[in-house]
């Protein structure tokens, strides 16, 4: 298997977007790892739980509603959520001010504990995040997947990019990619694949010098339905 050239990726990407100038524009750098590490662990909650509930619906249905999450969920501060009786929670999940949905409302006090555990062990949870080797980003995800609720398959990837962390994320033009060039060849989600991946990007990254979340959101933009009209 001989992986694509970025330059060529590149290219492609311009002539799609109407010039380089044009897809500069488009793109979305990250934070670095030293202002990753200044955000608060409320805030990180507060992202995980956004794209918990946007996983299935209108993603504009929760952001209209995110004022009422914020009040609901005591602006996502870890401590009081994690003094918060069982009962509380079936109370919140009733609250009509949110999306009535147990079951996600329920990975608000599992994914602050995640945070917690890891703000203890390592300063604060955007210090762990800071501090993770960028040629095993992937390993992030499967982290929070593990010790987080809900946050597996795209929705933890999606929560770091949506903070600033360098971050590909295997959407359907991606994996579309990434598929037609024999990179991966097994379930988007399989550790191989994931894998596959990240070794792929980091030969990109290498090439290019620029950040995992350019380069997928380049190769996104270099085919699909991503045309510019």
């Amino acid at each position: 298997m001989t992986i694509e050239k970025f330059e060529s990726i590149y290219q492609r990407a311009a002539e799609r977007k109407g010039g380089e100038a044009q897809l500069e524009q488009l793109l979305h750098k990250p934070l670095s790892p030293q202002e990753i590490a200044t955000i608060p662990d409320d805030r990180w909650l507060a992202a995980f739980t956004e794209k918990v509930f946007q996983c299935g619906i209108s993603w504009n249905v929760v952001r209209k509603k995110w004022p009422e999450f914020e009040d609901v969920f005591f602006q996502f501060r870890i401590q009081p959520l994690l003094l918060q009786p069982d009962e509380a929670w079936e109370k919140k999940a009733q609250d009509p001010r949110i999306i009535r949905h147990l079951t996600k409302v329920m990975t608000v006090p599992a994914n602050a504990m995640m945070i917690n555990i890891a703000s203890l062990k390592y300063g604060s949870f955007g210090k762990m995040v800071a501090n993770w080797p960028s040629d095993d980003i992937t390993g992030l995800w499967g982290y929070l997947k593990k010790n987080g609720k809900r946050l597996g398959g795209n929705t933890g990837a999606y929560a770091l990019r949506q903070m600033g962390v360098d971050t590909f994320i295997l959407s359907s033009d991606v994996e579309s990619h990434l598929r037609n060039c024999g990179i991966i060849d097994s379930g988007r989600d399989t550790k191989r694949a994931q894998q596959a991946a990240n070794k792929a990007f980091s030969q990109w990254k290498s090439e290019s010098g620029r950040s995992l979340s350019e380069i997928s959101q380049i190769i996104a933009y270099s085919c699909g339905d991503n045309r510019i009209l």
